[in-house]
């Protein structure tokens, strides 16, 4: 398949209650609001091909930017690729579950995660803070170290209430997810979620939304999820 039958087939499946809710989100045109999962019959006739989805992230429509991230090869991409990739994610819905998830398949993704969390934009941090998340959740706890993760966590602990939203969002989810899916630091991570507390996120937007990782750990508790890896990190 090519971009142009590609894109034939993503706009056939665009739904218009969809392309609100990703506009709502941040999304912006050209989209067509198509389902991730629509997309997977898609993904099974050209499985991996990196110069399409080069392609296909090219166009900045949001579906077909989100497909990229499907059918992507992240050992075939350089940290300048995914840079590049970046410099196109406009709003989280890119940063945290296209190039972050992409990222986090790729041999690179703890150093280039990084740089982009020291880098001072919002949506870079968000987007090195979630590739952990997307990390710790599905590689063993031996590719970690530990020391590295536990500053973290200290760093997440003094900065949080003062980042940008998106990267507070994703500072969050990295305390809950060191708690579930970390075992070395689950009560680090704990403790952390205790001290830090209820997080405000959107305050200046009119309408607050508080996020609670101690909340979300208490209930992965008593769900039985703790050490949970999941198989994947793309769908």
């Amino acid at each position: 398949m090519n971009v142009e039958s590609v894109m034939q087939e993503l706009k056939a499946l665009g739904k218009e209650r969809l392309k609100k809710m990703y506009v709502s989100n941040g999304a912006r045109e050209p989209l067509f609001g198509v389902a991730t999962g629509d997309m997977k019959p898609i993904a099974k006739k050209i499985k991996i091909d990196q110069a399409l989805a080069e392609q296909l992230y090219a166009t900045g429509n949001y579906d077909a930017m989100y497909f990229a991230g499907v059918i992507a090869d992240p050992k075939a991409m350089t940290e300048e690729d995914f840079e590049r990739w970046m410099d196109g994610a406009y709003f989280y819905m890119l940063s945290d579950y296209v190039v972050a998830v992409t990222l986090a398949e790729a041999d690179i993704a703890q150093e280039v995660s990084d740089k982009w969390i020291a880098s001072g934009e919002e949506l870079r941090m968000s987007a090195g803070w979630s590739c952990y998340c997307w990390l710790l959740g599905s590689r063993a706890d031996r590719e970690f170290a530990e020391s590295k993760l536990a500053g973290m966590l200290e760093t997440v602990e003094k900065t949080i209430h003062d980042a940008p939203d998106r990267t507070k969002s994703a500072m969050n989810n990295f305390i809950y997810t060191a708690a579930t899916s970390y075992m070395p630091l689950h009560e680090q991570a704990v403790e952390t979620a205790k001290t830090v507390g209820p997080v405000e996120i959107y305050k200046d937007k009119g309408k607050s939304k508080w996020l609670n990782a101690s909340e979300n750990i208490q209930k992965a508790v008593t769900r039985g999820q703790l050490g949970f890896k999941r198989k994947y990190v793309r769908c």
